[in-house]
């Protein structure tokens, strides 16, 4: 597989369990280097079996891209106008360009909208993927998980070149 052989397309509710299996998978895969173990529970929302409800929620108010080969989904972005929510390739492909192809997508929408700067919070793991998408850190801060659980992240920022 090589990145030409990724398609994109928005996320359908029918996507919504395959999103939520991605997103545990991606996270089951990390290891406690920068969060513990308790940590990484919380942020797959202490599932191990998919559960696309939450997904189909935020659905409702985030724009969510799937990245496919063929026809079975490996990866998302969702984000709201200039803000880049999520990201998560599942763990049998990542390092193939798909995260980066998902952020250029999102970028790229930001531009159609006359957006120059976009922002994302990115885990302690993702801080040097987006380094080298050209993104900024800004800070560290406090992200509260839905579980109530604080972990640390990187607020950046990255300037778009509108043409």
């Amino acid at each position: 597989m090589n990145a030409n052989e990724i398609s994109l397309r928005p996320a359908v509710e029918k996507d919504a369990w395959v999103l939520s299996a991605i997103h545990i998978a991606a996270i089951k895969a990390l290891p406690a280097t920068f969060y513990t173990h308790k940590e990484l529970l919380a942020w797959r929302n202490y599932r191990e079996k998919p559960d696309g409800s939450k997904i189909l929620k935020s659905m409702k108010t985030e724009t969510f891209w799937v990245a496919v080969e063929g026809d079975i989904v490996i990866g998302f972005a969702s984000f709201i106008v200039d803000e880049l929510i999520g990201l998560y390739v599942h763990p049998s492909y990542q390092g193939k360009g798909i995260g980066r192809i998902l952020v250029q997508h999102f970028c790229n929408e930001a531009i159609a909208q006359g957006i120059d700067k976009v922002l994302t919070t990115a885990s302690l793991y993702a801080e040097g993927f987006y380094l080298r998408l050209g993104f900024t850190a800004i800070k560290r801060a406090p992200h509260y998980l839905r579980t109530n659980v604080v972990v640390p992240v990187t607020k950046m920022s990255k300037t778009l070149t509108i043409s």
